[in-house]
């Protein structure tokens, strides 16, 4: 692969202090670029947080990206300080152990997010794995949702980790050498279906399986009691 994303964004970078100037508190990364773990087809999760947004900020920040090269890798995040610190602290969990910080830092979010939101966001992303693969079973019955699923498991596992252990291990490699054998399975399966262009029906509902069992099992271990 050609494409350096170190590079890629010290350009970004420049280009946001330009525009945003005293307005910006941080810049990073988020994704399979922050882990390591970056394919040819990856896209480029880039955050950014100012100290206030606006429509007129949003703009600029839109005409800036389509400046740059790659434009159609582009995705992520752009918040208002505020905001962020009264966003859902189940999200604010994994927003800030996934962030790569290029300019700054998000430290400021640590000290809102405790041990309650880290069960609350295990307990939201088995859910709704649940849920949607439930759904998709009956329903759409479409292996690119599935595939999805499986993506969406890899954070639900990463917190149920952290939760028990304290420990967040960012990288597929780092959680497969600590997970029992029910995690395990889902990770590798999810492994083996991220290659896959299109797979067998009885491969789909084996897989749909497996996923929904584990997601069943994970709710009702984090019960609400």
């Amino acid at each position: 692969m050609n494409f350096n994303i170190d590079n890629w964004m010290k350009t970004y970078l420049s280009k946001l202090q330009i525009i945003f100037n005293s307005n910006l508190l941080f810049a990073g990364l988020q994704g399979s670029y922050s882990r390591g773990e970056a394919t040819e087809a990856s896209d480029i999760d880039a955050v950014v947080i100012l100290k206030t947004v606006t429509a007129a900020e949003i703009k600029k920040y839109a005409e800036m990206l389509d400046s740059l090269s790659n434009r159609e890798k582009i995705c992520g995040f752009i918040s208002g300080k505020e905001e962020l610190m009264n966003w859902e602290r189940s999200d604010l969990f994994q927003f800030y152990h996934d962030t790569m910080p290029y300019f700054g830092n998000i430290d400021f979010l640590l000290p809102l997010i405790s041990k309650n939101d880290v069960q609350r966001a295990v307990r939201i992303g088995a859910c709704n794995i649940y849920h949607m693969c439930g759904h998709n079973m009956i329903h759409e019955k479409d292996y690119k949702i599935l595939k999805t699923l499986y993506k969406s498991a890899v954070f639900t596992i990463q917190a149920d980790h952290f939760y028990k252990t304290g420990k967040y291990l960012k990288q597929k490699n780092e959680l497969i050498s600590e997970l029992n054998s029910s995690e395990l399975k889902i990770i590798q399966t999810g492994i083996i279906i991220k290659k896959e262009i299109k797979i067998s029906q009885p491969d789909f509902e084996s897989y749909s399986e497996l996923l929904f069992n584990w997601a069943a099992n994970l709710i009702n271990e984090y019960r609400i009691k």
